[in-house]
Parts: structure tokens; C-alpha cells; sequence
């Protein structure tokens, strides 16, 4: 029997609309933000907008400036260094945990999965190669079962979407990074878990390099 979900209220859909602005690009590291324009734009009144901003700045998302008031936070090197550092332990780790654990279907899911993907690439959308890519990572989590994985990375994910739409901007080519999801499913699926988890290593650390290479010349 499924659950009833609770909708989100005003607030949470808020911070929803806010983070999305951010990580897309929308709004800029280092731009103001105020409560009058956010509340104006998404029809809302000041109040959600605080809570939702509050809920940012905890997150890291937005900082104080002084007399400026908030402004988006500034993508920080030393913090994706330590976000990639965290993934190299724990998606090779999640990759493992799917091994023994992954659904019936897990080969028609990740078809689905790589072939939105590519077509993600070939939109040359910045939007929809970031959500795919963030796609493969979730069904890896969700194979692997762990709630812990699933929930620490769901906020990690938002700070690399990002970086990674930097990437996408800056025009590095997402496809070698499909090519190596196709290698990491294959493994995976083929019962080879250590060259799984190893792709996997080295998936992490190619995408570390690129994304700092894009913070560096950004």
C-alpha cells in the first residue's frame, strides 16, 4: 500500500525555486538578493522568501555581505575538492552495495537512463545534460539501498550542479563522461564489481579534474 505524501509547503517550495535559480546559473555567484524581488517574481510574500533564504545560507548556498544584505555564495574550490574527495570514498562504495542488491530491472532502467542521457548531450542543453548525469548517480544510489548515501548526496548534488553547469558552459564535452557511466553499467551488470567500483574511481576523479580546471578559468 503506497504512502500519501505530504505536499510541500510554501516555504520548501520556495527554497525549491531559489536553489534551482542558483544552481542553474540564473542567479550569479556574488549577485544580491532580495526578499522584495524574489517575493515579487515567484508570488509569494516576504515571509516564505526569509525562511527559504535562512534554509540557504545553512546549506551555503547564500551568504551575508554586510550592507549588501545576501548574495549568492561564490563557488569555492576548496569546497568541491572536499565534495569530490567524499565521492571518491563513497560512490565506489555505493557501486558495491548495488552489486548485491540492485532491483530485476536494473538493466531496463539503466537503458533508460543512458539513452536520455545521450540525447541530453546531443540537446547541447547545459539544463538537461546536468539533470541527466545527476540521473545516473541517483539510480547507482538507489541500487546501492543505502539512505544515508541517497540523502548525504542529494545535498551534494545541488552544490555540483553548480560546477557542473560551468563545465557544460565552458563547452567541455560531456560524452566522454557517458562513455565511462556505459562502462561502469556494463561492469556492474556483468557481475565484474571491481572493475565496476574501479570505473567508478576513475569516473570521479576525471570529473574532479574537469570541474576544477572550469572553477580555476571561471
Amino acid at each position: 500500500m503506497r504512502q500519501i505524501k505530504p505536499k510541500k509547503t510554501l516555504v520548501e517550495q520556495t527554497y525549491d525555486i531559489v536553489l534551482d535559480a542558483i544552481c542553474s546559473g540564473e542567479f550569479t555567484p556574488g549577485e544580491r538578493l532580495t526578499q522584495e524581488e524574489i517575493a515579487e517574481r515567484i508570488n509569494v510574500s516576504r515571509q516564505p522568501v526569509i525562511h527559504a533564504l535562512a534554509m540557504l545560507k545553512a546549506n551555503n548556498f547564500v551568504e551575508d555581505a554586510g550592507k549588501r544584505g545576501v548574495v549568492v555564495s561564490r563557488i569555492s574550490a576548496d569546497h568541491f575538492r572536499d565534495i569530490y574527495d567524499f565521492r571518491s570514498a563513497v560512490e565506489p562504495l555505493a557501486v558495491r552495495l548495488a552489486s548485491v542488491r540492485m532491483p530485476q530491472d536494473a538493466a531496463s532502467q539503466a537503458e533508460k537512463v543512458m539513452e536520455n542521457g545521450w540525447t541530453a548531450v546531443s540537446s547541447g542543453s547545459a539544463r538537461r545534460q546536468v539533470e541527466a548525469d545527476i540521473a545516473f548517480h541517483e539510480m547507482i544510489y538507489g541500487w546501492a539501498g543505502n539512505e544515508i548515501i541517497i540523502s548525504t548526496m542529494r545535498m551534494n548534488w545541488q552544490h555540483i550542479r553548480r560546477a557542473m553547469s560551468l563545465v557544460v558552459r565552458e563547452g567541455i564535452s560531456a560524452e566522454t563522461s557517458w562513455q565511462e557511466h556505459r562502462r561502469i553499467v556494463d561492469a556492474l551488470l556483468g557481475g565484474s564489481v571491481d572493475d565496476a567500483a574501479l570505473e567508478m574511481t576513475g569516473h570521479i576523479s576525471r570529473a574532479q579534474e574537469k570541474t576544477m580546471a572550469a572553477l580555476i578559468a571561471g
